[in-house]
């Protein structure tokens, strides 16, 4: 059988339904200190981009426990490959770490994680969907602490009228007549979901939990893989179009080269400071496909924060872990990098509602599934793209191509 993927609610909708059944400031048992005496010694593991927001963060606990004397280490360590560093030495990793929702699974069939005591709390304090990524088989096994782990369209509001941007077709021309480019990212399966992901065409993780399922390359139904794939072709030979990862993004539209594209939140602070009062954000647009025009999909994503199961001071990286992912530290989180909180008070506030990319991931959601994907997925999809970019007739063999790459997704 097919494991199952979870659409991704709106989450303004799931706000409004259990906003009234919060208590306005949630708190987990802070106060209970654990056993200790001396030097308690913790190591934390986050994106470098957080240094400055963790040791606020660590300074605030420390006060809360001012009783208890602290050696609480930062080192930088990227949410995407932290499974990989942890695994490479579990028994000497982190003990708190915050990581991409993707990887739960992996870390919890290794023992990384425990689960989390007095579950109850943040199972209220957050977004369920946000609970269900911290959790296997109803079990929670670590903290949510972001929602907007996902993507969305920024635009440039001094070239696309509102009206424009619903359409993918629209944008790329009017980037073409000004001889800039829309850019997206088509090196990664995250964002190459997008063409197949309303297509009726599915992928996912199958019930081991290691292989996939996938029907990319599918000769049936109203939208046939090839149908995709010709689309992509298209959109890869506009003169208008161009595919760049995050450094490339983040300078073209500096430098005014790319006028659209589509990215996450961590760059919608530097985006907006590039582009002023003319910074646009929305959710994705459509794109033609056999003759229709298909709503692009995404991937929805959650950061947690997780505690390791060999931590010396387990108990205390555990209070730690409840701080750093509580509702006035996810407002910080908002305030100092931009990123949407998870807990349902925070995402309620009017600071976050009132953020142009914050209310773009929300208007996506709606065409978003939580990404819950076997490793066998990325280079396929990645040699895919890659030869529809730089192959002279992108367009020959497509359906050997699309063959192809299905077989590796699914290979086991």
């Amino acid at each position: 059988m097919k494991r199952k993927v979870y659409i991704f609610f709106p989450i303004i909708l799931l706000l409004v339904l259990l906003q009234g059944c919060q208590k306005k400031d949630i708190k987990t048992a802070e106060k209970e200190k654990p056993a200790s005496t001396g030097t308690v010694n913790l190591v934390i593991w986050c994106a470098e981009e957080d240094k400055e927001l963790i040791s606020q963060i660590t300074d605030g606990f420390k006060a809360e426990y001012s009783s208890q004397h602290f050696n609480i280490t930062y080192e930088p360590q990227s949410e995407s490959t932290c499974t990989d560093a942890l695994m490479a030495d579990l028994e000497n990793g982190a003990d708190v770490f915050i990581f991409a929702d993707d990887q739960l699974n992996t870390l919890v069939a290794a023992g990384a994680l425990e689960p989390v005591e007095n579950a109850e709390l943040p199972r209220k304090a957050n977004i369920p969907e946000s609970v269900l990524a911290a959790s296997v088989n109803d079990t929670l096994y670590a903290l949510p602490l972001t929602a907007d782990n996902g993507y969305f369209l920024y635009y440039n509001k001094k070239y696309f009228p509102e009206r424009s941007i619903k359409s993918l077709d629209k944008m790329l021309d009017i980037a073409a007549r000004h001889n800039k480019k829309f850019s997206m990212e088509w090196s990664s399966g995250w964002y190459v979901y997008s063409f197949f992901g309303n297509t009726g065409l599915t992928v996912g993780l199958n019930d081991d939990g290691i292989t996939n399922y996938c029907t990319w390359n599918s000769k049936k139904g109203k939208i046939k893989g090839i149908d995709v794939a010709r689309s992509m072709v298209k959109i890869a030979k506009h003169p208008g179009f161009t595919s760049t990862d995050d450094a490339g993004f983040l300078n073209g539209v500096k430098d005014n080269t790319i006028i659209a594209g589509i990215n996450g939140i961590w760059n919608a602070v530097a985006i907006e400071k590039a582009w002023g009062k003319n910074f646009g954000a929305a959710k994705l647009p459509l794109y033609t496909c056999a003759g229709q025009q298909v709503q692009m999909a995404s991937f929805s994503g959650y950061k947690l924060a997780g505690v390791n199961a060999y931590s010396k001071e387990k108990e205390w990286a555990a209070k730690l872990a409840e701080w750093i992912s509580n509702e006035e530290n996810q407002k910080l989180r908002f305030i100092m990098r931009g990123q949407g909180p998870s807990n349902i008070n925070a995402a309620a506030s009017k600071e976050v509602k009132s953020s142009p990319a914050i209310t773009a991931l929300l208007g996506q959601s709606e065409f978003s599934c939580l990404q819950r994907i076997g490793g066998n997925f990325w280079e396929p999809v990645a040699e895919f793209t890659e030869d529809i970019l730089s192959n002279s007739q992108p367009g020959k063999n497509l359906q050997k191509k699309l063959d192809k790459m299905t077989e590796g997704i699914i290979a086991p």
